[in-house]
């Protein structure tokens, strides 16, 4: 059978442009016959970027809040990258570290104009890397498309591993996307520096872990359930045609919440069905620019969030085993665990059993900005989301990132 980009049909009550759904059809279409989606797979990397002195922390928050284990760091002139893992079937995530706290970078420079992204500047998500089956093939044909990648030299300067080719930094969500090849059974092996078990990284790991597995978390917690970018409104279109130029992925579809004046836009992998093995992206979008929002008298707290972050990741959703324990559903569980252990989050759970669903948002890092999502999924549910509980998050979220706006106003 060949394969088909389209066959999905379109969820969501979110309407798109007349352009959209020409070039969504033309683009995948395109993308099929040439070869292109069969090429490219699973995401195979996330790369986080945190402050100097930070990745220690971020690595001990990760093990406690997530399936991920400390597997090894890679040091380079200017970086540390920790590399965590859960098994091949799941994305590992790459915690890079800058040493130098005067260096400055590319992914430094897309912080550094907006008014709180610039009181963290190397905090941020970089982006996604695909395994792919024929790397010079994939390349050549995304340049082709005017698909711009960093040249061998760029590569080495800003110490990314050498043997998978990197885009440039999208102009709408500001991420990255890398493709290597890698035989499906082969282990993932990525090409910088020097290859070390640090023992403080491994200490603070083993202690999180420790208390992870104590309270039975490790059997609840489950693998990354989608990936959340926010972008301005303007961009929301092109934002999803483009993650689908260079990626398997297909439209899944979109949902306008009207209350918080914004879209909740999904894609999804084309080859795996299961988001643990590759997650969704999701692409957050304003329904309308900052400067008509006196005039609509509706909030807007994504607008606010991309114009004082920049576009970026706004958070990483994990899947919660569906289930019971110690008499409550088992995301109450965790967040009340999480919760005694000294991490917030920005409200209670939201939804229930009877709409299917259960989600959360935790407070956003201090290491890395970005908010971790907690979603139970009950029984036979097998939507993405309920529109009330986006509702409830977005609102929630908003109210932090307005308080971190004023605390940066106040410090400068």
């Amino acid at each position: 059978m060949s394969t088909n980009s389209l066959m999905h049909p379109i969820q969501g009550d979110k309407a798109n442009s007349p352009w959209f759904n020409e070039y969504l059809q033309k683009l995948l279409e395109e993308r099929d016959r040439i070869g292109l989606t069969d090429m490219i797979q699973q995401i195979d990397a996330m790369m986080i970027n945190v402050e100097p002195g930070c990745s220690i922390s971020y690595v001990s928050e990760l093990a406690l809040m997530t399936p991920y284990h400390y597997l090894v760091t890679l040091e380079s002139e200017t970086h540390w990258t920790h590399v965590l893992r859960i098994d091949m079937n799941s994305p590992d995530i790459l915690v890079r570290e800058v040493r130098d706290p005067d260096y400055h970078g590319i992914f430094r420079s897309l912080n550094e104009v907006y008014p709180v992204g610039a009181h963290k500047p190397n905090s941020r998500y970089m982006g996604e890397i695909f395994r792919v089956t024929n790397l010079h093939e994939v390349v050549e044909i995304q340049k082709s498309r005017e698909i711009r990648f960093f040249n061998q030299n760029q590569i080495r300067k800003l110490e990314l591993p050498g043997n998978i080719a990197t885009v440039k930094p999208s102009p709408y969500t500001h991420n990255i996307v890398g493709y290597w090849e890698r035989p499906e059974h082969d282990i993932r092996v990525y090409a910088l520096g020097n290859s070390v078990i640090r023992d403080d990284v491994n200490q603070a790991y083993q202690q999180a872990k420790a208390i992870q597995q104590e309270l039975g978390l490790d059997q609840l917690i489950l693998p990354v359930d989608h990936l959340a970018t926010r972008v301005y409104s303007q961009n929301r279109e092109v934002a999803i045609l483009e993650y689908l130029t260079v990626s398997s992925y297909y439209y899944w579809g979109s949902y306008d919440i009207e209350n918080q004046n914004s879209s909740t836009n999904v894609t999804k992998s084309l080859h795996y069905a299961d988001e643990r093995l590759s997650p969704a992206k999701v692409f957050t979008a304003a329904n309308n620019p900052y400067f008509v929002n006196h005039l609509i008298g509706l909030p807007s707290p994504t607008e606010s969030f991309v114009r004082n972050y920049g576009p970026r990741l706004h958070h990483i959703a994990l899947i919660v085993a569906d289930g019971e324990t110690a008499g409550k559903s088992n995301i109450d569980y965790v967040v009340d665990a999480i919760r005694a252990n000294g991490k917030d989050f920005l409200l209670d759970v939201i939804g229930s059993k009877e709409e299917g669903l259960k989600q959360i948002f935790s407070s956003a890092s201090e290491h890395s900005s970005l908010i971790v999502e907690y979603v139970q999924r009950f029984g036979d549910f097998s939507g993405f989301f309920t529109k009330k509980n986006v509702a409830g998050l977005t609102e929630a979220a908003g109210v932090e990132e307005a308080l971190k706006l004023l605390q940066a106003e106040a410090s400068v």
